[in-house]
């Protein structure tokens, strides 16, 4: 699944090219791309015909366009969707599931996704701390990107947490936005290993890890994102470059950029972990005890 860069990159470009347009005409091609709107593929259409695309907006890595009807339209990317803007004469992708044209005859919004794990969907908006979200995303934190983004508030939340830090930085109610990539980047700039009791750190220790992150993303969204195939692109079909940047992340038996020590991968959560065996040492066996026995 994208993550905050990536998806961050595409919200900019929705918003440059659909913002303030109205909605002439939806073509629903494939019903799973909106199994996430129970009501079904005619009712999304209906209701999205006819309305003005208001702002893209995006919470961590959440989403959405608002509706000048007081709606949204919530976007879940998946693992390979894509929203794309395409001149109406432009050849149709051969994974295209959902076309949006435009009254004023210009370049339609076409939703993309070979794997169909992505989806459209309204929602309603309700208001979270003075921030209208889609209902769905309600419980999402805030992201270091956030203007208001409260990095105390965050620290703090990440120290209650009785689990391991990877574990808390990709749990989206504490701080939203940072994935397994990200994660895997900020913890060897800090020097941790994903293991380490969240509780166990200190407020510093935290606030640097926290403060990696964030720049960390600042840096892959100035490159586009991470790129790693044809399937994570910006709105006018662009990859993103900054897995040339990746320090541990998909580097298995590179050499450390700090100490030439080959990159570990380790699995973590369905998925992979990296890290430098030198520079994150695990945390001792008692450390890791206690995490599994409170989390």
């Amino acid at each position: 699944m994208p993550e905050l860069p990536e998806v961050e990159v595409v919200r900019r470009g929705l918003h440059e090219h659909v913002a303030g347009r109205t909605v002439a005409s939806v073509d629903v091609l494939h019903p799973r791309a909106i199994r996430r709107h129970l009501p079904g593929a005619a009712d999304f259409a209906v209701r999205l015909t006819g309305q003005r695309l208001e702002a893209a907006r995006r919470r961590g890595k959440y989403l959405w366009i608002d509706l000048s009807g007081g709606e949204a339209v919530l976007a879940h990317l998946g693992m390979s969707g894509q929203m794309l803007v395409q001149p109406g004469d432009a050849p149709d992708e051969k994974h295209l599931r959902v076309r949006v044209r435009f009254t004023d005859d210009g370049p339609e919004l076409r939703f993309v996704d070979q794997r169909t794990f992505g989806g459209l969907a309204l929602a309603d908006l309700v208001e979270v701390d003075g921030t209208w979200l889609p209902q769905p995303v309600a419980h999402i934190a805030r992201d270091p990107m956030d203007p208001v983004f409260d990095p105390d508030a965050a620290v703090a939340a990440l120290r209650r947490r009785r689990t391991e830090i990877k574990r808390a930085l990709l749990d989206q109610t504490l701080v939203s936005g940072i994935g397994n990539i990200y994660a895997d980047e900020a913890l060897w700039r800090a020097r941790l290993h994903g293991l380490r009791p969240a509780d166990r750190l200190t407020r510093p220790k935290a606030a640097e890890l926290l403060e990696h992150a964030t720049q960390v993303m600042h840096e892959a969204l100035g490159q586009g994102g991470t790129s790693f195939d044809a399937l994570y692109v910006n709105v006018n079909g662009q990859s993103g470059y900054f897995d040339r940047a990746l320090a541990v992340y998909g580097q298995e038996d590179e050499p450390c950029r700090r100490c030439g020590t080959p990159i570990r991968r380790e699995p973590f959560m369905n998925r992979s972990s990296y890290s430098c065996p030198r520079c994150q040492p695990r945390p001792r066996r008692t450390d890791r005890a206690a995490v599994a026995v409170r989390g």
